[in-house]
């Protein structure tokens, strides 16, 4: 059991939660860019706004992986445990 749990983490769990975490980077990089070059270029309140929510829901996303890494590492190590 403990082995399938490990293999099943090591090919699909592991790089989808990467991916994941990945794209909740790039979202906040795309807010951050989106926060200061179109409020700098258009004065745009609107793309202000939307650039902060970019940067908020890009580290609630990274937050959210980080905390499935180490879900999945107590699941893993209490099946090993068995």
């Amino acid at each position: 059991m403990g082995q399938l749990v490990q293999a099943l983490n090591t090919v699909i769990i592991n790089p989808l939660l990467v991916l994941l975490f990945a794209a909740g980077l790039a979202v906040f990089v795309f807010g951050v860019a989106e926060f200061f070059f179109k409020f700098n270029i258009r004065g745009d309140e609107h793309a202000k706004e939307d650039g902060k929510n970019h940067m908020l829901w890009g580290i609630v996303g990274m937050f959210v992986m980080a905390s499935a890494f180490g879900i999945i590492a107590v699941i893993q190590n209490t099946v090993n445990s068995f």
